[in-house]
C-alpha cells in the first residue's frame, strides 16, 4: 500500500501457502486502486520465466521467504530450498531481462547473537544460530556476487521484528495454523484462540530474564521499502550492494512486550514460561543511523501503538 501511495504501479506474486486472496480486496479497500496478482511458486523455476516474459517489469521487492526461526529448525531443508531456490531464480530472471532494481528482506538474525549492542551495519556476521538466519547470510552472499558480476543494483534491508496492522485494521498479520512469532501468539492467546503463551526462556541474561529484540511497526517497514526502492531508481546508491538496519533502536523483553499489551489492552494472558528455543538469540535491537541518514527514514510508530493495531486486527478477525 505504500508502494501504491507513492505513485508505484504494484504486480504482487504469492503463492498463497501462508496468507489469504482476500487481501487483495482489502488493499484495493484502503487505496482504491486494486494490484494485479499472479499466484506463482517461485521454487517454480518455469512459471518464474513465463512471468518475467509476459510482464515488463522495473524493480523487484522480494519477501518470498518461510521467516520462522523455531520452524527452521524442525524443517530446515523446506527453508534451504524455499529461501535460496526462489532468490536465485528471481535473479536469473532479473539478469537475463536487464532488471536493475532489487530490494531484498533480510534479517537482524545475520549478525547472530552480536557481540555489542545496539547493532550497527559494521557488526560481524557471525555464525548462524538458525537455517533461517543461515539462509538470509546466504541470501545475501548471493546477491552481493551477483551484483559483482552482473553489475546488477540492489539493497538488503535488515530487519528486525516487524508487528502490528495498518491503521485502517484492514490489513494485518493473519498466519495460516498456529503463529509462529510472538505478536500473532500473544493476540490469539487474548482472543481465546489459543489456550496459553508460551514464554521460551527465562533464564536469559537480560534484566527479568526473557530474550530482547527490538519491534518495529509494519508501516513504518514498508516505508523503509519505498524509500529503498527510491534510492535505487534515482541512481543515488553509492555502491552496487548496499545494506540498512531497519528497526527503532530500542529493545524490549517477551515479558516487557507482554505487560505493554495488557496494559494498552486492558486484555490478560495467560502465559507460561517454558523451556528456550533452539535457534534463538539473547538479545538483538538495532542501531538505525545508517538509515536514518542515508535513506532518510525514521520509524514513527511506538510499540504500544504496534500492539494496539495488532489487537484491532485480531478483534476484527473474531
Amino acid at each position: 500500500m505504500e508502494l501504491q501511495n507513492s505513485g508505484f504501479e504494484v504486480v504482487i506474486i504469492d503463492d498463497l501457502s501462508n496468507s489469504r486472496i482476500e487481501v487483495l480486496e482489502q488493499i484495493t479497500e484502503v487505496t482504491e486502486i486494486k494490484p494485479e496478482f499472479h499466484q506463482i511458486d517461485l521454487r517454480d523455476k518455469k512459471a518464474v520465466y513465463n512471468f518475467f516474459n509476459e510482464n515488463k517489469i522495473e524493480g523487484v521487492i522480494h519477501f518470498a521467504a518461510f521467516k520462522a526461526v523455531g520452524e527452521s529448525v524442525q524443517k530446515p531443508l523446506d527453508y534451504y530450498e524455499n529461501n535460496i531456490n526462489a532468490l536465485v531464480y528471481l535473479l536469473q530472471e532479473m539478469k537475463d531481462r536487464n532488471v536493475d532494481h532489487f530490494i531484498f528482506s533480510s534479517s537482524c538474525t545475520v549478525y547472530g547473537q552480536a557481540d555489542k549492542l545496539p547493532i550497527t551495519e559494521k557488526a560481524p556476521i557471525k555464525l548462524a544460530k538458525s537455517p533461517y538466519g543461515n539462509t538470509k547470510q546466504i541470501g545475501e552472499e548471493i546477491i552481493k556476487d551477483s551484483c559483482k558480476a552482473y553489475n546488477m543494483n540492489a539493497i538488503a534491508l535488515r530487519y528486525f521484528n516487524p508487528i502490528g496492522a495498518h491503521e485502517s485494521i484492514k490489513i494485518g498479520e493473519l498466519p495460516l495454523g498456529v503463529p509462529q512469532n510472538l505478536i500473532p501468539f500473544i493476540t490469539q492467546t487474548a482472543a481465546g484462540i489459543r489456550e496459553e503463551l508460551a514464554v521460551f526462556g527465562d533464564d536469559y541474561p537480560t534484566s527479568d530474564g526473557t530474550a530482547i529484540r527490538d519491534y518495529i511497526h509494519v508501516v513504518d517497514l514498508a516505508k523503509a521499502h519505498v524509500k529503498a526502492l527510491q534510492r535505487l531508481l534515482n541512481k543515488q546508491n553509492k555502491e552496487n550492494f548496499e545494506f540498512f538496519n531497519v528497526g527503532t533502536g530500542k529493545g524490549s523483553s517477551v515479558m516487557e512486550v507482554i505487560k505493554a499489551f495488557e496494559k494498552v489492552t486492558q486484555q490478560p494472558l495467560n502465559y507460561r514460561i517454558a523451556a528456550r528455543r533452539e535457534g534463538d538469540i539473547t538479545s538483538a535491537y538495532a542501531d538505525t543511523t545508517k538509515a536514518n541518514e542515508v535513506l532518510e527514514w525514521k520509524p514513527q510508530e511506538t510499540l504500544e501503538e504496534a500492539l494496539l493495531s495488532a489487537w484491532k486486527w485480531q478483534q476484527k478477525q473474531s
